[in-house]
């Protein structure tokens, strides 16, 4: 399931033995899955562009893990933000898309369908489409190719 569960409400509640430093904004971990985080990847990518950019100029300006907590925050919460948003505008449309990825070993191309139903609706409500980065130009990306050739049957 897609739900966060709160770990303090478990019956022994993890205690992180290295807490960040006080002036870290805390931010709520996602609470999801790799289905879930799979099925909303290319719309976080771009929902939190900015952010993410933002994040990955800091990392190569300094490898330091503590140099860029704060950039990463960021792109956490904005993450959380577009997450909570799929739930509560197409929250049926992605329960579908990500429990077929859960069910077909992560492999999109078994779930293209409920996939097709998902951008619809997250095109619809939130205006976002789904862009794969490195699609040669003047081609159909591989997500709306009506009769592919790889799928669950090969014939």
């Amino acid at each position: 399931m897609s739900a966060y569960h709160n770990p303090a409400d478990s019956a022994q509640p993890y205690r992180d033995p290295t807490p960040l430093p006080a002036d870290i904004p805390h931010v709520q971990e996602l609470g999801t899955t790799s289905a879930p985080l799979k099925s909303a990847a290319f719309f976080v990518g771009a929902y939190c562009k900015d952010y993410n950019e933002d994040f990955m100029l800091c990392k190569s300006e300094n490898r330091d893990p503590a140099h860029c907590l704060k950039e990463g925050r960021r792109v956490t919460r904005c993450a959380t933000d577009l997450i909570t948003k799929m739930r509560e505008t197409c929250l049926q449309q992605f329960d579908e898309h990500w429990n077929c990825l859960e069910k077909n070993n992560q492999e999109y191309y078994h779930c293209r369908k409920p996939e097709r139903t998902l951008n619809k609706c997250m095109f619809e409500k939130l205006g976002l489409t789904k862009v794969i980065p490195g699609t040669p130009a003047g081609k159909t990306p591989i997500h709306e190719v009506q009769k592919p050739i790889y799928t669950g049957v090969q014939k």
